[in-house]
């Protein structure tokens, strides 16, 4: 077994800068932002007073939604800008942009997954095919397609798409084979119709909606989605790699599912996605797992 947290090193333009009592803050590019963070159980080391001086924009959920809030915003602050990710030869570049649900277009932890698609692409070579599942606005996407893949985009929701195609074009690449469509559905005709790929991403949420009202629910689906999975990837020549957001589930489950139901492979790595604030301390953002075979 080969058990690593992993911490995204290449990343210029992101910083955690302080985090606790539920909330980080964070900078994206030359913004910084303030927003919840269940995880985030222990103390702010910077005073109230000082995240609200740094802070160009703060989320302020509303009591009446679990999800949803508004950005208390100072007058510099826009509601969309850019930031760019360099890894090798990937150079990509992401609009974000605050939403209602505190998010702002990316998960800046899954660089570390970015470097490790963009790497198995380059292995694989300039034919391998690679399916993004629940791809948001198309970090993993961008990677794969930066490396030189066939790259078919799978998310429920088509404004998040739209968002993700803008990311492709602000990257100065093309070619992104683009599906609004709920991703076990998909994942279900893809395998009646006999389709392989090179590679799989699933970066599946812990609940959601597919694009015809489809109820996605982790605990539920993931294992029938795995298994068809597991049936189009190709025996040789090819990489998975699993994402997990649920507070509770663990890289040992992630490990466990996949290998059951996908099978044998050449490598391995499972473990922790992670961030450490200015002040030491660390900040988990996830579970992965990955596999590979030659």
């Amino acid at each position: 077994m080969d058990i690593k947290l992993l911490s995204p090193s290449c990343w210029t333009d992101y910083e955690l800068i302080d985090s606790g009592a539920f909330e980080k803050l964070e900078r994206f590019g030359r913004y910084v932002i303030a927003r919840p963070e269940p995880q985030a159980i222990w103390n702010k080391s910077l005073p109230d007073v000082e995240w609200q001086q740094r802070a160009d924009a703060y989320f302020k959920k509303d009591k009446k939604s679990e999800d949803r809030g508004e950005w208390i915003c100072k007058p510099k602050m826009p509601q969309q800008w850019f930031v760019n990710y360099r890894y090798g030869e990937m150079n990509i570049r992401m609009r974000l942009g605050l939403t209602s649900f505190k998010h702002v277009g990316i998960f800046p932890e899954q660089a570390e997954n970015w470097n490790f698609i963009f790497d198995q692409v380059k292995r694989i070579g300039s034919e391998a095919k690679v399916l993004n599942l629940f791809a948001y606005t198309g970090g993993a996407t961008l990677a794969a397609k930066s490396a030189g893949a066939d790259v078919t985009h799978v998310d429920s929701v088509k404004p998040v798409v739209s968002w993700a195609r803008e990311n492709m074009e602000a990257s100065k690449l093309d070619g992104v084979r683009w599906i609004v469509d709920d991703a076990l559905k998909f994942v279900q005709r893809e395998v009646r119709r006999g389709k392989k790929y090179n590679g799989i991403i699933l970066d599946p949420p812990a609940y959601g909606r597919g694009a015809n009202g489809e109820k996605w629910v982790l605990e539920e689906n993931i294992n029938e989605l795995i298994t068809l999975c597991g049936q189009l990837l190709e025996g040789a020549n090819s990489f998975l790699v699993l994402n997990l957001y649920s507070m509770g589930l663990s890289a040992l489950l992630a490990r466990s599912i996949v290998r059951q139901l996908v099978g044998d492979c050449t490598g391995e790595q499972f473990g922790e996605l992670y961030f450490t604030d200015s002040y030491g301390k660390s900040l988990p953002l996830g579970v992965y797992y990955r596999l590979w075979r030659k």
